[in-house]
């Protein structure tokens, strides 16, 4: 009888050890009275806080093209965090989570918002201490995407060049977007495209201009550097083939780099540097490396490796270029990264986003976020344009919304497709950014010290005041409230919190106060905190 006991209980240790290692752990999470949650996935911000009742995602497998991190705060000061992915869902105001690595409970860090990111923060991944480059934060971006697209070419690049100057518009980063180079895995200007890159950097430069180019971790099959890649091991394999894999992504099929191995990230960053070197370019962004494309069955060189972790890798090649770009990540909150909203359409609905999900980029860690192209990241929005019936206004009310942001970015040319007044009034708030940038600035080196959003939602700055579900308006720092525009029409609401706030036509209200405001199109309300 008692050796039949232990070997049941030995049965069982066992089985618990291997259900610990390989089944799904589960967690319960009753919401708080009054308790609402932000977290997971960057693109689902306009979702947050999420309802009593939502889908089942997966921080494994989804990243609808943006940021990851396996991150949750609370309006009521509780946070969760896993340094692996998880499933998670919203069930009658329960947070239901799924892990295959561990049991995930909430810690109690406060009664506010802000203490629970602080707290978080602090403890997983707290804030570097270093700041991607000042430009970025005074100047607008500019990027050839919309108006080359598969075209880029040097004479192209630098015609866009001359018209940002030409129209009156700040000069800043210039990024030449996709199909630069000959293929992808090959990092030498296509010559007949571009028959001199060196003197077409050098132009750039005299122009005021810092450039940028799009990179991807993808390798073109059966080219030279496949072959070259392959031979060394430094590409994805397919699991127990010993073949590099082929990735289907928005461009085909391709191999890709292995950034798991670290010779696989010193070859890569062998030809970034020496594009630096040979042509001068500034920086570089670094597109793609989502986890959503990443659905075979893989072989890394970390045998411990999983999608997410070659995520983070790539994103951290970055790093090494203080003027870079992120798309997508995995974690890496705190770190000197430029992330940016994934590409929305040209409609007012997706404008509306733009609010919710950077507020939601700045409560997962990342401070330095630039929303989408001005307009939305579409080309085919802006193809064949009809003069009578293109919506001009969401343009500039676009361009306002992105200007006192702690970035911004165009890519369609605003002269193409807008008439002069709405051109003029676009770059009058380009000029407005650039003067913000002092400030902007400034708020970024703090973030960098203590990790807190440039971008803040309005519950964390003013908690338990009747902002929880406040996606219009938003603290740029601690200083100023804005309420931009993000529907049709020249009015709006605006809620003023606790204290007295001067607008920017002069006029000083003291709050708690709910006022409408007329808002022409040659307007952003903004509201300065005098006390």
């Amino acid at each position: 009888m008692k050796f039949k006991f232990l070997l049941v209980s030995c049965f069982l240790l066992v089985a618990t050890m291997l259900f610990a290692q390989t089944g799904y752990q589960k967690s319960t999470i009753p919401s708080l009275p009054n308790e609402k949650w932000w977290g997971g996935l960057v693109a689902l911000g306009s979702q947050m806080p999420f309802a009593s009742d939502t889908e089942k995602y997966d921080l494994a497998t989804q990243n609808f093209n943006n940021q990851v991190v396996p991150l949750f705060v609370s309006s009521q000061g509780r946070y969760i965090w896993s340094n692996h992915p998880f499933t998670f869902q919203f069930k009658s105001d329960t947070l239901l989570i799924e892990s295959s690595y561990e049991k995930i409970e909430p810690v109690e860090a406060g009664t506010t918002l802000k203490e629970a990111y602080l707290k978080a923060s602090q403890k997983h991944f707290p804030a570097s201490g270093v700041l991607p480059d000042a430009l970025f934060f005074s100047k607008p971006q500019y990027n050839t995407w919309i108006e080359l697209m598969y075209n880029q070419n040097q004479k192209d690049v630098l015609e866009y060049a001359n018209q940002i100057i030409a129209n009156k518009f700040p000069t800043g980063i210039l990024m030449i977007d996709d199909n630069w180079q000959k293929y992808y895995g090959n990092f030498d200007f296509k010559p007949e495209k571009f028959p001199t890159p060196k003197k077409m950097i050098e132009e750039l430069h005299a122009k005021d201009f810092k450039v940028m180019l799009w990179v991807c971790p993808f390798v073109s099959p059966d080219s030279p550097e496949f072959r070259e890649l392959s031979a060394k091991d430094l590409l994805i394999k397919e699991k127990g083939s010993g073949n590099p894999a082929l990735i289907h992504w928005w461009n085909g099929f391709s191999a890709c780099y292995d950034m798991t191995n670290p010779e696989a990230v010193k070859h890569i960053k062998s030809q970034l540097d020496k594009l630096c070197a040979e042509y001068g370019i500034d920086g570089f962004k670094f597109d793609a490396g989502d986890v959503a494309y990443m659905t075979g069955d893989y072989e890394f060189y970390d045998p411990k490796a999983t999608p997410t972790i070659f995520s983070q890798k790539w994103a951290e090649l970055g790093l090494q270029y203080s003027f870079n770009e992120l798309r997508t990540s995995w974690q890496l909150g705190g770190q000197a990264l430029v992330q940016r909203l994934g590409d929305k359409d040209y409609s007012w609905q997706a404008s509306s986003l733009l609010i919710p999900d950077m507020i939601t980029a700045g409560l997962l860690g990342h401070p330095y976020t630039c929303p989408d192209m001005i307009g939305g990241g579409q080309f085919g929005s802006f193809l064949n344009i009809d003069s009578d019936s293109f919506d001009q206004e969401l343009i500039v009310r676009s361009c306002q919304l992105h200007a006192l942001m702690p970035m911004m970015q165009f890519s369609v040319a605003p002269w193409r497709i807008l008439d002069a007044d709405h051109l003029a009034i676009c770059a009058e708030f380009a000029h407005l950014h650039e003067q913000f940038g002092v400030y902007i600035l400034e708020t970024a080196k703090q973030s960098a010290q203590t990790g807190e959003p440039i971008l803040r939602n309005m519950e964390y700055t003013y908690p338990h005041e009747g902002f929880i579900d406040c996606k219009d308006q938003f603290m740029l720092g601690d200083k100023y409230l804005v309420a931009p525009m993000i529907h049709k029409g020249d009015e709006r609401s605006v809620k003023l919190p606790k204290g007295v706030w001067k607008d920017d036509l002069g006029k000083v209200f003291k709050g708690p106060k709910m006022i409408k405001t007329r808002v022409p199109i040659n307007r952003l309300p903004y509201y300065t905190k005098l006390k």
